[in-house]
């Protein structure tokens, strides 16, 4: 059997060596067919790329770029949309001031952080409607028309949020990062969106914590005054927390806390 084996082998071998001379000639033919024909299709596109991924010269000296290409960088900026909605529009001042008030109440998971996520979401949304809004007027819809180039439509999607976080940002805020950056603007509405994005996001947290220790201090006279009264008549085993979550419930119902918070935070960032 093993001989078999071996002479199938070396008669493979040798019609392998042995190949005709016609069928290399064949072989040879095809591939410089194969070659030639690429080469022309590589001529008639007028460049030495890929047709879908071109950049077009236009007489102005601006660039268009190809659809492929306008749908790979938009695929790209997706992943930075998390972070977009984080930090540049209200979401971070709301979901911080609703994670405070959870705490000040003495609540651990109630509400849930799903639920503070989505009730933050949701004000962000109409928090920034007329941002959407004139974004979709000025920028979206003439873009979707052909009516103005993808360069053009970034350039006025960014000046409703760059106008939304100069309203909300201090001005010491934004004189440091302009420091620490080295920039040489001098006007807030010529400040880099790199520099003015830190900014936002540092006015954003103080004003956060400013909010949420307003919050904190009528729960904070109940804890006191329950942990009086339970160690005046000497129950010191007994949890102050315990007793005095009862009545900052009753007070948070009584005065429409949720109101209250909701509407203070929404009217705290103003209108575009």
């Amino acid at each position: 059997m093993y001989i078999k084996i071996v002479l199938l082998l070396l008669l493979s071998c040798g019609w392998i060596i042995t190949t005709p001379a016609w069928a290399t000639e064949s072989v040879t033919q095809a591939a410089m067919t194969a070659e030639s024909s690429a080469s022309h299709l590589i001529a008639g596109t007028g460049h030495g790329g890929i047709p879908a991924l071109s950049v077009t010269m236009n007489p102005d000296g601006s660039e268009d770029y190809s659809i492929t290409l306008q749908i790979l960088a938009l695929m790209t900026a997706l992943g930075f949309l998390p972070a977009v909605v984080i930090l540049m529009t209200s979401f971070t001042r709301i979901v911080v001031v609703m994670s405070i008030l959870r705490q000040a109440m003495g609540l651990q998971q109630t509400p849930s952080n799903q639920v503070i996520i989505g009730i933050a979401m949701f004000l962000t949304f109409f928090v920034m409607s007329p941002v959407i809004d004139k974004i979709n007027t000025d920028a979206v819809q003439p873009y979707i028309n052909e009516q103005i180039s993808a360069k053009q439509a970034l350039t006025k999607a960014e000046a409703p949020m760059r106008q939304f976080m100069l309203k909300q940002t201090r001005v010491k805020d934004l004189e440091t990062f302009v420091n620490i950056s080295g920039s040489t603007a001098t006007d807030p509405q010529t400040v880099p969106i790199t520099v003015l994005v830190p900014a936002f996001i540092t006015s954003e947290l103080k004003t956060a914590f400013q909010i949420g220790f307003m919050l904190f201090l009528p729960f904070l006279i109940i804890d006191l005054v329950v942990a009086s009264v339970l160690m005046a008549m000497g129950m010191m085993m007994l949890s102050p927390m315990i007793v005095s979550l009862p009545f900052k419930l009753m007070l948070f119902v009584l005065v429409d806390g949720w109101n209250l918070i909701l509407s203070t935070l929404a009217a705290s960032f103003g209108t575009l």
